[in-house]
């Protein structure tokens, strides 16, 4: 069964920078979209950003865009999750997410999913 590990959650400034990494075991990292979501207090879980197999194509929730940047290292089996000028809304638990095929589509369910890691913004 695979594993996914987040890391790199903590506290930052509004306006600040964090990336979060998510390393992969188990089964071939390369085969599988990946994802980010958040959920943040009194609110529901939240999509946040996919990448495909290869990395040739990301997407991302409106409320992102321009500020984050998700990217992958197949190689050393690890997704990337760079968040800038942070705001405090932004804060939330991060989770990482396994697709169950090789290219994103919004109406996919998830394979796998990491325990997360908490970014605080603070203002």
């Amino acid at each position: 069964q695979v594993q996914l590990v987040e890391s790199g959650g903590g506290l930052v400034q509004a306006g600040g920078s964090l990336r979060l990494s998510c390393a992969a075991s188990g089964r071939t990292f390369s085969s599988y979209a990946m994802g980010w979501f958040r959920q943040a207090p009194g609110k529901e879980r939240e999509f946040v950003a996919a990448i495909n197999w290869s990395g040739s194509n990301t997407y991302y929730t409106d409320s992102v865009k321009g500020r984050f940047a998700i990217s992958r290292d197949n190689a050393k089996n690890t997704v990337y999750l760079q968040m800038n000028s942070l705001k405090p809304e932004d804060t939330a638990v991060y989770y990482c997410a396994q697709y169950w095929f090789r290219d994103y589509d919004p109406g996919d369910g998830i394979q796998y999913w990491g325990k997360g890691t908490l970014v605080t913004v603070s203002s």
